[in-house]
């Protein structure tokens, strides 16, 4: 069974690098600089920024879903980051560096499956969830924290 991670889209956040720390404190967003690696998750690229690199802590919603598990919460942009891209079946560096939380929802939203993984046995997860019919995507988050990471369909 084949799966596709998708990141988020750069389009979404690009506007928000202009604002002055004002106009981001109006929105709850706010910069940092990373210091260490990994620890700050760029959600549009799928990487750790690196120490020194800029991040914008923003808050975000990822589950928009008209349902009762509708959720936001704060994830990280790098400040130079790119749109990732991957591969069918192909799972980014940062998830197997984490242990991670792993929620399944079907059609309408709602959640019927949920594990937690250490990022170097997903697949596995992956697969097994999925061989559930009432699963029609999934959403990964960083299991300490508890931010969301990324979304994974069927492929």
């Amino acid at each position: 069974m084949g799966f596709l991670v998708s990141a988020l889209p750069e389009d979404d956040f690009s506007r928000l690098f202009a604002l002055d720390d004002a106009q981001l404190h109006a929105r709850g967003a706010k910069w940092y600089v990373a210091d260490r690696q990994p620890g700050f998750p760029c959600r549009v690229s799928l990487q750790d920024a690196v120490p020194g690199e800029r991040v914008l802590l923003v808050p975000f919603t990822h589950q928009p879903a008209n349902s009762p598990y509708r959720a936001s919460g704060p994830l990280f942009v790098r400040e130079h980051a790119r749109q990732a891209s991957f591969e069918v079946n192909e799972i980014p560096e940062l998830l197997r560096l984490r242990l991670l939380s792993v929620r399944g929802y079907d059609a309408g939203g709602l959640m019927v499956e949920a594990d937690i993984v250490d990022g170097p046995h997903l697949e596995a997860l992956i697969e097994r969830l999925f061989n559930d019919p009432r699963v029609t995507y999934l959403h990964v988050h960083f299991a300490k924290p508890g931010c969301f990471a990324c979304r994974i369909d069927r492929f």
